[in-house]
């Protein structure tokens, strides 16, 4: 889509989520679209929506703050995993989790879902009305197939109680199919990672979505940790409370504005799975591996059969979304040449696909480091001694590529890395805020970086041709939207 179509997009989406429609006056009971819509897994033919039904138009900011628990605390309920016990330690008395500050408590009801191109209003399709389900904290997804690639679809959802009731909210926004590989448009995307409700910078979310929607990207990756159940005010250590951050999370309206306008993959890691460091096996107060996986996989985020995908973006860039959690090994395991983080099968696509593809550019964005540097005592990414033989693999394997990018999340700072006489390069998008940075030192610099940056921000990727000739650039942004590193590659 040309820059110029973009904007007037832009603006009429923005003209719309100020100015809602008549429908959409919250003097209703409800039910709401507190949570927005987002959507996942994209490419030319088809998309994935996600959506939640609300008891109140807004998340609760002037709810009762959760009472704080000391680590020694946290730790004794994560072991006896005693929900009435772990509810009870940090809701005040007398209140429940509807009650507390961000809360956004779901609501039984009916959804429809209107999609059309922007370019063709005329071409609409319209689903039946259809209840959200009640057992998956009031949800409901779509699967949209034979979509038109390079396309902007204009997105319209209204909710109401039951079929004797009238529309009680009604929301609008977008998302934009991927070009096909013949095709040579500028392409621009933002990748980030590491939010959570309790580290925002700015009243309505994060500010970096004020940044990301001045460039108003044709895609955007968040590489997981997108919310914290491990960290407090609450430690969700129950279904519940795991519930009610992603609630509050998703009610923020600039993340909720951004998530309903541009397409986007989630990815997860490890404090969105279940707990730091997470894998098969663990448990977080009474909630399974295999639960906390369902909950993000099947419930909370847009589903898919597979949890990794690549995805062309023109004839100048395809993407890999890598899987980090669902198919390793424990971390304690002793490493070796069985001990794996992507499993078999995922790596022998990557490695396939990676292979067969004629893209000027391959990105591949992983929710943790495989270059790092990372930190001697973590023990849970390729950059540790503790996936080292695997990733010692990887690495060869990437190598005999000059046209390989990894992108990655997790990690708390932003940075470039780039062992000198090889042809690998890693991008860290950084933490979301300032008040979320950490973990490495200012002065650490390593002969392998080409920028290091302990501070919060993301990463933006723009795809180009000057002349005829394709160009990459990657740029590092501060939570404001200033540039403040640089790299270009030219083919």
């Amino acid at each position: 889509m040309n820059s110029i179509l973009k904007k007037l997009f832009f603006v009429a989406i923005l003209f719309a989520t100020i100015f809602p429609s008549c429908n959409s006056l919250k003097e209703t009971e409800g039910p709401y679209f507190g949570n927005g819509f987002h959507n996942g897994w994209a490419d030319q033919t088809s998309i994935v929506l996600w959506t939640r039904l609300t008891q109140t138009p807004e998340g609760n900011v002037d709810g009762t703050p959760f009472i704080e628990i000391s680590s020694k605390e946290h730790k004794a309920l994560d072991k006896e995993g005693n929900a009435e016990k772990i509810h009870s330690a940090q809701i005040p008395e007398g209140l429940t989790l509807n009650d507390m500050l961000g809360a956004c408590p779901g609501k039984a009801g009916e959804v429809k879902l209107v999609y059309y191109p922007l370019t063709n209003s005329e071409n609409k399709i319209e689903t039946e009305w259809i209840a959200v389900d009640n057992n998956k904290n009031f949800t409901k997804q779509w699967k949209l197939e034979n979509l038109s690639p390079n396309t902007k679809y204009v997105v319209e959802m209204e909710a109401r109680m039951d079929s004797k009731s009238r529309v009680s909210d009604k929301i609008e926004g977008a998302f934009r199919t991927p070009p096909t590989a013949e095709n040579e448009d500028e392409i621009e995307f933002c990748v980030v990672t590491c939010h959570d409700y309790i580290r925002k910078d700015a009243p309505g979310g994060h500010k970096i979505y004020t940044a990301m929607m001045d460039i108003f990207p044709d895609f955007y990756v968040h590489t997981g940790d997108i919310e914290y159940y491990d960290k407090p005010l609450p430690y969700a250590m129950t279904e519940e409370m795991m519930y009610f951050k992603w609630d509050r999370l998703f009610a923020l309206p600039l993340q909720r504005n951004f998530w309903s306008q541009v397409t986007t993959y989630f990815m997860k890691d490890d404090h969105d799975a279940l707990k730091n460091d997470a894998w098969p096996g663990m448990k977080y107060g009474p909630v399974t591996w295999e639960r906390g996986l369902e909950i993000f996989d099947k419930e909370q985020f847009p589903s898919h059969d597979k949890f990794y995908k690549t995805i062309r973006w023109g004839k100048d860039l395809q993407i890999w979304i890598t899987e980090g959690r669902n198919y390793r090994s424990h971390n304690d395991m002793e490493d070796g040449p069985g001990k794996s983080i992507y499993g078999p099968e995922q790596k022998a696509w990557l490695y396939k696909t990676l292979k067969e593809s004629d893209a000027t550019f391959k990105v591949v964005i992983n929710a943790n480091p495989i270059l790092g540097p990372d930190r001697k005592n973590k023990r849970d990414n390729y950059a540790n001694e503790g996936f080292q033989t695997e990733g010692d693999e990887i690495r060869e394997f990437l190598n005999q590529f000059d046209d390989v990018y990894l992108c990655n999340g997790d990690r708390h700072w932003q940075y470039v890395t780039h062992p000198e006489g090889t042809n690998l390069w890693e991008f860290s998008t950084g933490a979301g805020s300032d008040v979320h940075a950490g973990g490495w030192s200012q002065e650490d610099v390593r002969p392998q970086h080409r920028f290091l940056r302990v501070k919060g921000g993301f990463l933006r990727g723009h795809v180009s041709r000057e002349n005829g000739t394709p160009k990459l650039t990657f740029q590092h942004i501060d939570v404001d939207g200033n540039v403040v590193h640089e790299e270009n590659f030219m083919k």
